[in-house]
């Protein structure tokens, strides 16, 4: 690929591997029989959504603009909404187009399900569960964590009046393998087993890296299939990384090398603006041709071009020097990104490539407008 003939910072989708991911998703899909919904949270490259339709069963939404980009741009899909709290005004544009609703705890279900009797549509209404059973160990990403917000437990669905839910939703998984999902299911059934039986639908949540390399697909079908045959129970998933994971790229240029203690590469994206997971989660996210500090001859700290002093990427290493114009490619850049973005300090909005082939394609170019529009 010609990195030199794209504007930077720039992120490339390619479009190649999403149908590589979306091809084992379906394949999961019949041989265990459950629906794979997009979560959009990970991944909304609209213009991509009627091919990714081809393969998925709809999206899944946190709120009411990604429920409605699903239903606009993946049509004759389902749409899946789950928000923590609704609003009068959202969940009256809500009841117009979403499917499934996924409330948060038994009071917002008594707040809105006459608004949902009353729409006029056959909207399957489900209650968000906290197994209080979680193996994330990044607490940020935990939502069984102490003072969760997110979930009812088992003690307040008891006193729940269960008339009008169909389903019930957990989602406890961050990045994990099929062996978490099965110790999960575990403890839900457990605990939640009675209310199994007496309900049409469950939702597995998201955070299944199911096209990652050594995913145990096999364990994942069999857990599933487990579940259908035993409650009679229409399954649901929704990843979203699995679903572009390894699928795009961030190219960067460099802009300026310096000399304080370590060599430092400053660069034109930005962790804080650009990737800001690099920031939040922690991780430190691979560069093609790169290794980690001191691998390789030359060492330095690639740092972005905001004024917070922790705009920094990581440290990586080269076989040869870096130099002024030199372009550098990020991975796995496709999620968590491009959604996550932003403009602190008037830094540009990347540009957006679709890579199918041999083919680079501009999607979409930002300027000052963006920027300024924002605000």
């Amino acid at each position: 690929m010609n990195y030199h003939s794209i504007k930077t910072p720039a992120y490339i989708i390619d479009k190649d591997k999403l149908k590589s991911n979306l091809e084992i998703l379906r394949d999961v899909q019949r041989e265990s029989g459950a629906k794979i919904l997009l979560a959009q949270k990970a991944f909304s490259a609209y213009s991509l959504y009627p091919f990714m339709g081809e393969y998925l069963c709809g999206t899944t939404a946190s709120g009411l603009y990604e429920a409605r980009l699903g239903h606009e741009e993946m049509p004759d899909r389902e749409v899946h909404v789950f928000s923590p709290a609704y609003g009068e005004e959202e969940m009256g544009e809500l009841v117009k187009f979403a499917d499934h609703i996924i409330f948060n705890t038994p009071a917002q279900w008594e707040r809105f399900k006459n608004r949902v009797k009353t729409s006029g549509r056959s909207i399957k209404c489900g209650i968000r569960i906290n197994p209080e059973y979680s193996e994330i160990e990044t607490d940020i990403y935990n939502p069984c964590i102490t003072g969760s917000r997110l979930g009812t437990k088992k003690d307040d669905l008891d006193k729940m009046d269960m008339a009008g839910i169909s389903g019930i939703h957990f989602h406890t998984m961050c990045e994990q393998g099929a062996e978490v999902l099965a110790r999960t299911l575990d403890v839900v059934e457990e605990k939640f087993g009675e209310y199994l039986r007496k309900i049409e639908w469950i939702n597995l949540g998201g955070g299944h890296h199911i096209t990652k390399e050594g995913y145990n697909i096999h364990l994942l079908v069999e857990r599933i299939k487990k579940l259908r045959e035993k409650y009679k129970l229409e399954v649901y998933i929704e990843p979203g990384e699995a679903v572009a994971l390894n699928a795009g790229w961030l190219v960067t240029e460099v802009r300026e090398i310096m000399k304080n203690g370590p060599d430092i590469a400053i660069v034109d994206a930005s962790a804080a603006c650009h990737m800001p997971d690099v920031l939040e989660m922690p991780y430190r996210p691979f560069i093609i041709d790169s290794g980690m500090a001191g691998e390789k001859k030359y060492t330095y700290r690639l740092g972005g071009p905001t004024c917070l002093a922790g705009d920094i990427i990581g440290d990586y290493s080269f076989d040869e020097p870096l130099t002024i114009g030199d372009r550098l490619v990020f991975t796995d850049m496709a999620i968590y990104t491009m959604v996550k973005n932003n403009t602190f300090n008037g830094m540009p909005l990347p540009a957006i490539y679709i890579r199918e082939g041999d083919k680079i394609s501009l999607y979409k170019m930002f300027s000052y407008e963006d920027f300024k529009g924002r605000l």
